[in-house]
């Protein structure tokens, strides 16, 4: 009985992963309704993993739910996405005052340190996609160090629901040559005013950098948009 549960959970959570990537990657159209049967076809599941992956990411935001409807991927708009930035900057900023008070030393010289390890990485030539993963990672690594796991939760769901807009807008700035100097250079001072124990100087550039972007993302949802509905071949 024991190993059935273990395996049925495992459906579960290997159904979850797939649709929260698709859900996160706008593979459903937004405000698309979801067909059950379809999507349960398609991912090789029964109707009861893919349920219960659906409700889950519904409570998560990455999905809606209308009753007698049922279930349909998340809006797309200006107005929700600037919703996230601020939650995010609300976050991260709490986050890196608590990592200033809470982190040792030792930790904070290797996040220092890590950092300056991918430098080559922040490139013109990089992907969109590594270049987010690279600025993910970072930023989570802060946020570790808060000893919050409620604040690491949170940033980790507010990041799945701004990634595609995030692409899109690192897509649009390819080729730009200040696009890996900006970002490095605003990971740099914050991490510095963060070994100084600067709380202050360390929550107002992070405030600044994400700031700088949050700015950008109403071009990047009309950019999303026409990309979602006129695919480049």
């Amino acid at each position: 009985m024991a190993e059935t549960a273990v395996k049925t959970s495992g459906r579960v959570s290997r159904v979850y992963d797939q649709v929260r990537e698709m859900a996160t990657s706008f593979e459903f159209k937004p405000e698309e309704r979801i067909n059950e049967v379809a999507l349960s076809q398609k991912l090789g599941a029964s109707r009861t993993p893919v349920r219960e992956a659906l409700n889950r990411l519904v409570a998560e935001g990455f999905l809606t739910f209308s009753e007698g409807r049922g279930f349909f991927c998340r809006p797309l708009s200006p107005s929700l996405v600037m919703d996230l930035y601020e939650a995010r900057m609300a976050i991260e900023c709490e986050a890196l005052r608590l990592a200033v008070a809470r982190a040792s030393d030792d930790e904070i010289d290797q996040v220092i340190f890590d950092l300056e390890e991918t430098h080559e990485r922040y490139s013109p030539d990089s992907s969109p996609e590594d270049l987010v993963r690279l600025d993910e990672n970072f930023h989570l690594a802060l946020a570790r160090l808060s000893r919050n796991v409620e604040l690491m939760r949170l940033l980790e769901n507010i990041n799945g629901r701004i990634r595609y807009i995030r692409l899109v807008d690192m897509q649009g700035l390819r080729g730009v040559q200040d696009k890996d100097g900006v970002t490095l250079s605003a990971h740099r001072t914050i991490a510095d005013a963060l070994k100084n124990r600067d709380a202050a100087g360390a929550v107002s550039a992070m405030r600044s950098h994400i700031e700088r972007r949050r700015e950008e993302a109403t071009e990047a949802v009309r950019i999303a948009y026409s990309q979602l509905y006129v695919p480049v071949d």
